[in-house]
């Protein structure tokens, strides 16, 4: 069976179990753990640093947060926080570590999951390394309330795969035409294929929020007539700001060195949009019994 048969495979079997299956709860445990998947169908469109400082400032409002880096092969999430993981999920994969043993805090208490950077047998997962995956997510101790994809660019199998996983889904997108274009093409395939309808668009790098709704409004009015019955949620943007790459040099995130500045400011607001479109922005549940097995709840 080809991965692509396979993750329907998987996304149908789920779908089957959620009205069946009741998985205990854990002491400590997150009642209703939310877990997001950050895409974007180019790459270089600012998708890490997005991923950690709304990780951040989710953090800061009191929640656990992790931030699992699913670009695997490429992984960066380590570096632009400035962090030197001892271990890496290659580890876990091969037994030597364990989940917490190679999970690495990062600032504001975010625990991140290290993957191996350059490591080019990490890009395609095995099924029995992403079952080795969840088997050590339902050992956690603390298990997360708010877990951050951050997956690779494009459309390859794994980032098909974690969009299918994952309760809510963020797509990143620049005011370049190859990006709009790119980020629906990623949105065509998850809508087509594996018949996901809700995406959460967030604008990166734009002078102000009326550029950032006319690039929405553009990628918006090309899914509603190529692709229709689709819900495209605006939750925000980023502005053009030179703290982002001053920080990003620095190695840490722009709302830890700079939280006043216009781009830290809209960090804060669409983490807090991103946490308020949970009934609109989620398909339904169907996919929340995996995540329930994923996360050990």
């Amino acid at each position: 069976m080809n991965q692509a048969a396979t993750l329907k495979k998987w996304k149908d079997n789920i779908m089957a179990e959620e009205g069946m299956s009741q998985v205990q709860s854990r002491p400590g445990a997150a009642a209703d753990p939310r877990v997001m998947c950050f895409s974007s169908g180019k790459g270089g469109v600012g998708k890490t640093s997005i991923v950690t400082n709304i990780g951040l400032a989710i953090a800061n409002s009191g929640k656990r947060v992790m931030i699992l880096d699913a670009d695997l092969g490429l992984a960066n999430v380590d570096v632009i926080l400035g962090l030197s993981p001892r271990y890496t999920i290659k580890h876990l994969f091969s037994g030597e570590k364990t989940l917490d043993e190679i999970l690495v805090t990062g600032p504001g208490g975010i625990k991140i999951l290290p993957s191996g950077s350059g490591v080019p047998e990490l890009v395609n997962l095995s099924e029995g390394e992403k079952l080795t995956l969840l088997s050590e997510m339902e050992r956690l101790e603390s298990p997360p309330e708010v877990m951050l994809i951050d997956t690779a660019a494009g459309i390859a199998d794994n980032v098909l795969y974690f969009n299918i996983a994952a309760r809510q889904r963020v797509v990143v997108v620049t005011p370049e035409p190859t990006s709009i274009t790119d980020a629906y093409a990623l949105i065509k395939v998850l809508s087509g294929r594996y018949h996901i309808k809700d995406f959460m668009i967030l604008v990166n790098w734009v002078r102000n929020e009326q550029e950032a709704r006319k690039v929405f409004k553009q990628l918006s009015a090309v899914a509603d007539r190529f692709l229709g019955m689709l819900r495209l949620v605006y939750i925000g943007y980023i502005p053009k700001d030179s703290s982002v790459s001053k920080a990003v040099r620095q190695q840490r995130p722009v709302l830890e060195l700079y939280p006043d500045s216009k781009a830290a400011k809209q960090f804060v607001k669409v983490a807090e949009n991103i946490l308020n479109t949970e009934d609109k922005c989620s398909d339904g549940g169907n996919i929340k019994f995996f995540w329930k097995q994923f996360l050990g709840i």
